[in-house]
């Protein structure tokens, strides 16, 4: 358990790649974040109908991997992160050139390292691939699962995050043949929904897939890398250190119990849905309550009331419709 929270905690040194966007994680806002697409990977304009992109030559075929990174913490968001490059450039640039793996086995400064070159005009990285990230902020977490009758889960929320990634690379004019998914849940249920949303892609959801397929790796490197660029970036708090965000991580919850407003609990950085915030809400000294009690007002009737309440047969409903009796004088 040390191991695993230490490799997701966040080093000091971490790079601060461009999907980090200031303003939007302070507020806890969720957005979505796409790299340049490499000009080697645009469509072709034809010759004939410069203008139509209907007619352009696609570009390489590529093949796309997506992962995600902070599921189980209570703080700060979780990222989905998405890879593309041509497909034979797959296993010997990401892994044999660069060596990216499930992003869980590679340390915290190996993980920056990778995201760095991937972000730096020249390398092979940049001129060869693209990526994007989709950050679902803690707030929009919370709220979302704490709908009327649970309708919008963390699953489904994952879903829909995925697929907006992969829509927004084809309507960029990648030409994607391949996707790899890293699974949620039944990968077959999982793979048949996909296959609905994208039926020109090769479509392929396996557990343990940021292992078997680099394009999955390297997303799971661009998940993670943001994630723990943005925890640092949404701390407020800059003198406490909330570690890694996961409840089982001592400096996570030190960190809840002594930044726990007695009215509020905490701002948008927490996930208010989780048991961990919720135990600690009912248990560790909040003493504000507040109810909201349904005050009478003799002046004002349902309107349940107002059709089955018995009618005078002195008053003329017409004539005192809008809110006095009009008598024939008023003409």
């Amino acid at each position: 358990m040390e191991e695993d929270v230490a490799l997701e905690t966040p080093p000091s040194d971490i790079f601060i790649a461009p999907s980090i966007h200031h303003d939007q994680l302070v507020s806890g806002a969720s957005y979505a974040h796409f790299s340049a697409v490499p000009p080697s990977l645009l469509p072709t304009p034809s010759s004939d109908f410069p203008d139509c992109l209907e007619s352009a030559i696609p570009g390489p075929a590529c093949a796309l991997g997506v992962d995600e990174a902070g599921r189980g913490p209570v703080l700060g968001p979780m990222v989905y992160g998405l890879f593309y490059l041509p497909i034979p450039f797959s296993d010997p640039l990401l892994r044999k050139t660069h060596h990216f793996d499930d992003s869980k086995v590679l340390t915290p400064t190996v993980r920056s390292n990778l995201m760095e070159k991937l972000c730096t005009p020249g390398s092979d990285l940049y001129t060869q691939c693209g990526w994007a990230v989709e950050v679902m902020s803690a707030r929009d977490i919370g709220a979302n699962m704490m709908k009327p009758n649970g309708t919008y889960n963390l699953n489904a929320q994952a879903m829909d995050a995925t697929i907006a990634l992969i829509e927004g690379v084809y309507k960029k004019g990648v030409n994607v043949r391949e996707i790899y998914i890293d699974t949620i849940g039944n990968p077959a249920t999982y793979q048949k929904k996909l296959e609905r949303v994208f039926p020109t892609a090769k479509i392929t959801v396996a557990k343990k897939a940021d292992s078997l397929y680099p394009c999955v790796s390297a997303a799971s490197v661009c998940a993670k890398v943001t994630r723990d660029a943005a925890l640092e970036d949404s701390n407020h708090i800059e003198e406490e250190s909330w570690g890694s965000g996961y409840p089982s991580d001592a400096r996570c919850t030190s960190w809840l119990k002594r930044n726990m407003d007695p009215v509020f609990g905490w701002g948008s950085e927490c996930r208010f849905s989780w048991g961990t915030a919720k135990d600690m809400l009912d248990t560790k000294g909040v003493t504000a309550k507040v109810d909201w009690p349904v005050e009478e007002d003799d002046e004002t009737m349902r309107l349940t009331e107002f059709f089955g309440a018995e009618k005078d047969e002195n008053i003329d409903e017409l004539g005192s419709w809008f809110g006095r009796p009009v008598a024939a004088e008023a003409f």
